[in-house]
This record gives structure tokens, C-alpha cells and sequence, in this order.
């Protein structure tokens, strides 16, 4: 059950914003209904090329719950939903000018392994994606398979490649995350023309979590 903000535990920041970042959420703040009653809202949403990826909202403060991290900073407050606290602790979010201007967040801390890319043997993940079998996979996924896939929202990534054995490892998004259909995706689609357009491949291997996204795959 949802709790008021006089019952959440205040805790120290977990995510402080810079002057001009506090400017620019305070603004576009001010421009919603009922501004006293909402927070800024921020969590990590998942982990995409081997970092956090990030969801930054206006939601009710009263929508909180008790182990969610709350502060107020300067007339606002701040909120992390519990699962992202330890994932958050010490970020920064700030204003940069870079592609036009934009709410950066600057984060201290990086996906663990597991969390990175699940279902991948560290050190095949401590290889990259950077060598010149890898950088081919890439090409076709980018030139190939995702503009075919893209039609209902679909994306696949190269997440690791063991060039040792030809295995391919790889993360599907968007419509393809949790769709029931993936594996029929993966199988008759992706990795026939992967096998095809790069020989040296053996095996490709979906590490997607399925369990999670808007359509969950797996209950």
C-alpha cells in the first residue's frame, strides 16, 4: 500500500542534482497539474551495451513506498524506488550542452557482470565486442536483422563473442523483449542470417532477461 510523504523514512541522498540541473527540473515541474503533490522520480530501468540505463519521471509523491529512498532537495523531491538505491547511490544528475542541451545522469556505479549480461561466461565478456569477427556480427545485426525486426519495435545487440568456439551472444529489446514469439524470432531470423553472413559462427545464444519489460515473457 501506498504510503503519504510523512511516512517514508527520509534518507540521505542518494541522487543529488547540480544547480542547473535543479533549474531545469523545477521549471518543467511547474508546468505539470498539481506540482506540490508530484516528485522526480528516478531508477535504473535495465542494462543496455554494458551500463545503466535510466527512467527519469514526474509521479505522485504519495505513490512511494516505505523502502523507497526519498529527500527533498531546494522544494523538491527526489525518489528511488528501493530496487535502484544501491544501483543510484552517489549519482549525480547535471545539465549538459552536448547534442543541445539535456538531464545527464552520472553515475559512480557499473553493472556487475551478472548484471550486465546474464547467461555469459565472464571471460568471454571480458573479451568486447571490439575485434574484427565481432565488429562483423555487429554489421550484419545493424544492416540485416534489425531493420527487419524493427517493424514491431524489435532490436537485437551483440552482447559478448567467444571467438574460440563461435559463439554469439545476444540481448533482444523492445518488442522483442518478452514477446512469446522471441525464440521463433531468434531461431528461423537472426540466427539463420547470422550463420549465414558469418561462417565462423557456431551457436547464437539469447541472454535476454524475458522476465522483465512490459510483456514479460516468462511469468
Amino acid at each position: 500500500m501506498a504510503t503519504t510523504t510523512e511516512d517514508l523514512q527520509t534518507t540521505s541522498p542518494v541522487v543529488t542534482l547540480t544547480p542547473e540541473a535543479h533549474e531545469t527540473v523545477l521549471q518543467a515541474m511547474k508546468q505539470e497539474p498539481d506540482p506540490g503533490s508530484l516528485a522526480l522520480w528516478l531508477e535504473v530501468r535495465g542494462v543496455q551495451a554494458g551500463v545503466f540505463v535510466y527512467d527519469l519521471y514526474f509521479q505522485a509523491i504519495s505513490d512511494a513506498d516505505e523502502a523507497d529512498a526519498r529527500h527533498a532537495q531546494d522544494g523538491i523531491e527526489v525518489i528511488v524506488p528501493a530496487a535502484s538505491v544501491d544501483q543510484l547511490r552517489g549519482a549525480r544528475l547535471e545539465w549538459s550542452e552536448e547534442g543541445g542541451g539535456g538531464l545527464v545522469l552520472v553515475n559512480p556505479n557499473a553493472p556487475s557482470p551478472e548484471e550486465a549480461a546474464p547467461g555469459v561466461p565472464p571471460e568471454v565478456l571480458a573479451k568486447g565486442i571490439t575485434g574484427p569477427l565481432a565488429l562483423r556480427v555487429v554489421a550484419v545485426l545493424e544492416q540485416a536483422v534489425n531493420p527487419s525486426i524493427a517493424s514491431h519495435g524489435g532490436r537485437a545487440d551483440l552482447v559478448a563473442l567467444d571467438e574460440d568456439d563461435g559463439t554469439a551472444y545476444l540481448r533482444l529489446s523492445g518488442g522483442c523483449q518478452g514477446c512469446a514469439m522471441s525464440q521463433m524470432t531468434l531461431r528461423q531470423g537472426i540466427e539463420t542470417t547470422l550463420l549465414e553472413e558469418v561462417p565462423e559462427l557456431t551457436k547464437v545464444l539469447d541472454v535476454t532477461d524475458h522476465g522483465s519489460g512490459e510483456n514479460p515473457f516468462y511469468a
